[in-house]
Order: structure tokens, then sequence, then C-alpha cells
């Protein structure tokens, strides 16, 4: 069985929609999401219905959570000092996405599980813990066993930092993946990612896409710091606004 995990698509609709266009060819038998699908994009609203329509299953990200409990991102703030000067910019613009998603769409991200399991695979956004903190690429094999052990299954798969990689921890006969994300990669590497699960062996796609005309979309979409969104995505890499 060929399982597809596309994650972290942050209204960007230009990425996403590359991304479907390589998903008609490699022909997944399923397609899931990971979670944060709205927030930090000029296609909030148009992300969500498109999942909606597609009848993809997936798990909530911690960006859908802040949109539909937005105590969850100060709760977060409180405990990550980094985040202090962030906090007013991210607010501003979740608040500006709730506005465009609306209500029924909010009260659709919420009912979003936090896990999914299929078969020999266990997908969350972050951790089984958390949709707010994960192990980074460069993780430990012990921090991975102990991080992901208790979902139970051989292949676990999680999203949240914006880095691909796959990895095989030793000693363990399990395998820790992450997808990557569809908007603002954080590898240096400005196409789009997602994961491949095919008969339980994955693999990462990079998918390329028209960063510039995204970045005019955000141009004019009215978002809030978009212009912040946008030297992300023109770099690949982490930026402050």
């Amino acid at each position: 069985m060929r399982i597809a995990i596309v994650s972290d698509i942050h209204g960007n609709r230009t990425a996403f929609e590359a991304v479907l266009a390589d998903l008609r060819q490699t022909s997944p038998d399923l397609i899931l999401h990971g979670g944060d699908l709205a927030d930090g994009g000029a296609s909030p609203a148009e992300i969500v219905d498109r999942i909606r329509d597609l009848g993809w299953q997936g798990v909530v990200g911690n960006t859908d959570e802040m949109l539909f409990k937005p105590e969850s991102l100060t709760e977060f703030a409180k405990r990550s000092p980094q985040m202090q000067p962030l906090l007013a910019v991210i607010q501003e613009m979740a608040a500006a996405t709730c506005e465009a998603l609306g209500e029924e769409r909010l009260a659709w991200l919420s009912s979003l599980p936090r896990t999914q399991i299929h078969g020999p695979m266990a997908l969350v956004h972050a951790s089984p813990e958390s949709r707010w903190r994960a192990p980074t690429h460069t993780a430990s094999d012990a921090e991975l066993e102990s991080v992901y052990s208790p979902l139970g299954q051989p292949i676990a798969i999680y999203a949240h930092i914006h880095r691909a990689y796959v990895r095989s921890v030793s000693g363990t006969g399990m395998i820790v993946a992450n997808t990557g994300s569809v908007s603002l990669s954080y590898d240096g590497d400005r196409r789009a990612a997602y994961l491949l699960l095919d008969d339980s062996q994955p693999s990462i796609r990079r998918v390329e896409y028209d960063v510039d005309r995204e970045i005019k979309a955000l141009a004019v979409c009215g978002l809030p710091h978009a212009d912040w969104v946008a030297k992300m995505l023109d770099s690949a890499s982490p930026q402050m606004p």
C-alpha cells in the first residue's frame, strides 16, 4: 500500500496545487494530512475547503489549534522565551486567518484528531504528547525512541519542524520520519515537500512550485505581516519579522 502524507500547507495555494499535481503522478492509495493547514498564507479558506472536498483524513497541528483555541499559543509562549518577540505578530496573523476562515471551518479544524494509525504507521503533528513540541532533525536515536515509541507502531511520522528526514532508530526496529512542509521550508530548499510511504518504506518527495507567484499573492491578500512570510518563503529558512 502506498500512503502519502502532506503537511504544513500554511495557506499556500500555489505550493499545494503543485503537490496535488505530483500526487497524481505518484498515485497513492491513501493521502493523509499532518496539520497546520491554514495559518500563515494567502489562501487559508481555500486550503481548508480543498482538503475537505478531497476527503483527506489527518491530524490537528499547533497552528490549527491556536486558531480555534488562542490560549494554546499564549500558554506555549509562556514556557518558551524565544517566542516572546514573535507573540504579537503571530496573534495578529492568527486573528486575520480566523476571520477569513469563519466559525464553521474553525469548528472543523477543532474536530481533527491528534493521531492517525494506518497499518504499521502512526502519524502525529509534532509528538504524541504535544502539538507544539517535537524533536529536531538532529535529535538522537534515544530521544526519538523516547518520544515516539509510545505510539506503539514501527513507523512514526511527524511534521511541525519544516525539515524532512527519514531515520532508522538504532536497536529498535523503528523508523521515524518527518514529512517536511508544503510551505515555509526551513532547510534552504524552496521546494514543497511531502512524504511517500511505499510498502512501509518512507521517502521524501520535493516538488518545484512558483514561489514568486505565491509571494505576489501574499502581497495583495491583506494578511498582516505578509512580508515576513514572504521572506521565509524566499529564503526557505526561519526569519525574524
